[in-house]
Formats: structure tokens, C-alpha cells, sequence
């Protein structure tokens, strides 16, 4: 793994059934794991948006998108670090209340860390933050370490560029003017 970084492919495609398939296959092939994967509406009508992070080298990664990109109903396939992107996942910490009562540091720590509570009942309390892979990761280990935790769920990672529209907009306003 020394030589491997993790990397954000953002694919964008028609939103039909089976994309999501042939997209994940290309992973199985070349043997490479997805770490996370989020799908969603994009900014363009009509176009969805894959969010996708595996660990990989440049050489491989660059391959992967290359064959993305060949599927025919992907618009445009494109990879990322994560200096070049804003980046955000969303975490729900499931709690025991007792424990969590008993101990007036644990609610300091979630406050700290910038979470919110968003529901307490006898049995558990449900507590969600959002933010960095880092931030989410280290509220877990302190939560972790109160013997707090009774469940733990990340969403997949969700990113933009740093540019100031999506780069498939470049690639679609090209395509529609016969540049491409």
C-alpha cells in the first residue's frame, strides 16, 4: 500500500439501470476494492453523478477511468486527489444512553467535535456529524474509548471540484458544438 494513494473518480452518465453494473466491474477486473461509492443527481439535467474512492496508483487509476470512459453511456469520467476537491461524508453514531448520562465528558466531546445530538430515548441516543474522513474517524475513536458506541454508519464520500462549474460542463458544451 506505500505506493498507493486514495483517489476520487468523478463519473457522470445517463441515469440508467445497469451504469452502475458495468462501472464496478471495470474495479473487479483490475482487481481493485471501492472504499466508498455515492451516486446522485449532478448539477446537469438529466446527468448523474458517481462519487467513487478506491486506493490505487496513477497508473492504474488512469487506466480505470480510461475504461469508464469507453462505456457508452458514460459522458465523462474523470479522477481526483483530494487537494482537488471539497469533500464531505455524513455519520450517524448510535450511543447508549446509560453510559452517555452517565458521563457529562462524553456530550463536551460531541460538542466539540462539532456533532449534534437528534434523538435520545431510554435505550440509545443517536448522535450525527458531518465533516472530513479524519474529523468523523477521530470522533469515533473517542466515542470508541467511553464504551459508548453500540452502532457506527458512514455515508459515502461526497465531493465538487475546486473549479467553479463541474468540468463535464466544458466537456458537454464541446460536445454539443462538434469539438469533440
Amino acid at each position: 500500500m506505500e505506493d498507493k494513494k486514495l483517489y476520487t473518480l468523478l463519473v457522470y452518465s445517463e441515469n440508467l439501470a445497469g451504469i452502475l453494473n458495468q462501472i464496478t466491474a471495470v474495479f473487479t477486473r483490475r482487481q481493485v476494492n471501492i472504499e466508498s461509492l455515492n451516486v446522485s443527481a449532478s448539477s446537469i439535467v438529466g446527468i448523474h453523478k458517481y462519487t467513487i474512492t478506491a486506493w490505487s496508483d496513477e497508473d492504474q487509476i488512469t487506466k480505470i477511468t480510461r475504461q469508464i470512459e469507453k462505456k457508452i453511456d458514460v459522458v465523462k469520467a474523470l479522477f481526483y486527489t483530494d487537494d482537488e476537491l471539497f469533500i464531505r461524508e455524513t455519520v450517524l453514531y448510535k450511543l447508549a444512553t446509560d453510559v452517555v448520562l452517565g458521563n457529562p465528558e462524553i456530550s463536551r466531546t460531541i460538542r466539540r467535535h462539532e456533532a449534534t445530538i437528534t434523538e435520545v430515548n431510554p435505550t440509545y441516543v443517536i448522535v450525527m456529524k458531518n465533516g472530513r474522513t479524519e474529523e468523523i474517524l477521530s470522533l469515533y475513536r473517542v466515542l470508541d474509548d467511553f464504551g459508548c458506541v453500540l452502532q457506527y454508519t458512514r455515508s459515502g464520500r461526497i465531493a465538487v471540484t475546486r473549479s467553479t462549474q463541474e468540468e463535464v460542463t466544458d466537456y458537454l458544451e464541446k460536445r454539443k458544438s462538434g469539438k469533440v
